[in-house]
């Protein structure tokens, strides 16, 4: 089909004045330029629109029935176009964020109350998943973008770095090391260490903390969420390694957190979305907000 928006406005244009003169100065073209598009239009369609005699144009029955339809589909194409622009300048749509349980409760609510304050017209949607279905969220659309710390071999995702955390030591109040400002990675000999479990990032970086200082690493508990492990240290029934940004949920309980040194061990928090695919300009507007709320979880801003 070769029918073209232009032919379809001007057909609408005669439509309405019954008058090729009238209906060219609206559309701003030249009357001969608008007669050869309403006959290429009658062209690719086989039949007549207008009837045409020496003082008006009137529609044909076939030219009546097309007016309807080229009137809607005109108006729909509006909307579409005009729905495009308010996507662009962040004025409607839809933004679907992924983001593990502790990080969603520490960094997103703040970040999406001043989004939204932005851009009160895009709709936010969160889901507090676990990291790996985090990645498939993204990979399948099911999410526009994701929060978290991901393993470098991770296909299909594309990052954007929003901070670098480090982990630290977690105490209870009556812990030696709250009296501490750094603590080393060798003075944790002997120390009942709360783990968590071996699915968890979190717990491959505390092993190479181990190895690294070359002391055996054997967990007095091992637990899957950040929160129990804090409750656990609370309790006094050992210390804890975790990341900086879980000092916005320590500060709930007795717990202090101490800089871990000798080696210094940090892990970068990103934002993913799908390779591959365009970056709605909800995601792009909503990275630059919520990279300003997760570096005040960084381990300068945070201690």
């Amino acid at each position: 089909m070769k029918i073209t928006i232009k032919q379809i406005e001007g057909f609408l244009a005669v439509a309405e004045f019954g008058n090729f003169s009238r209906a060219s100065k609206r559309l701003n073209t030249a009357q001969p330029a608008l007669s050869q598009a309403i006959k290429d239009l009658e062209a690719e369609l086989g039949v007549r629109l207008f009837d045409r005699t020496t003082r008006r144009v009137e529609l044909t029955d076939a030219g009546r029935e097309f007016r309807a339809s080229a009137a809607k589909a005109v108006e729909e194409l509006e909307h579409a176009v005009e729905s495009v622009h308010q996507l662009a300048e962040r004025r409607r749509g839809r933004l679907r964020i992924a983001a593990p349980p502790l990080l969603a409760a520490v960094v997103l609510p703040q970040a999406i109350s001043d989004f939204q304050k932005r851009h009160p017209g895009i709709t936010i949607q969160v889901a507090d998943i676990s990291t790996e279905q985090i990645v498939e969220s993204v990979r399948s659309g099911k999410a526009d973008c994701g929060l978290g710390t991901f393993p470098p071999g991770e296909e299909g995702i594309e990052r954007v770095v929003l901070m670098r955390d480090n982990l630290m030591l977690f105490c209870g109040d009556q812990n030696p090391f709250k009296a501490k400002k750094i603590v080393a990675w060798s003075e944790l000999a002997g120390q009942p260490l709360i783990a968590l479990t071996r699915d968890s990032g979190i717990r491959l970086l505390v092993e190479i903390g181990f190895e690294t200082v070359q002391l055996p690493l054997r967990p007095t508990f091992e637990v899957s969420h950040i929160t129990t492990a804090l409750a656990l240290v609370e309790a006094g029934l050992g210390v804890s390694v975790l990341p900086t940004y879980a000092l916005a949920t320590a500060r709930h309980h007795k717990v202090s957190g101490r800089l871990l040194e000798a080696p210094t061990i940090s892990r970068e928090v990103v934002l993913i979305h799908a390779s591959g695919r365009s970056v709605s300009p909800a995601v792009s507007a909503f990275s630059a907000v919520v990279r300003r709320y997760a570096q005040k979880l960084s381990p300068r801003e945070m201690t």
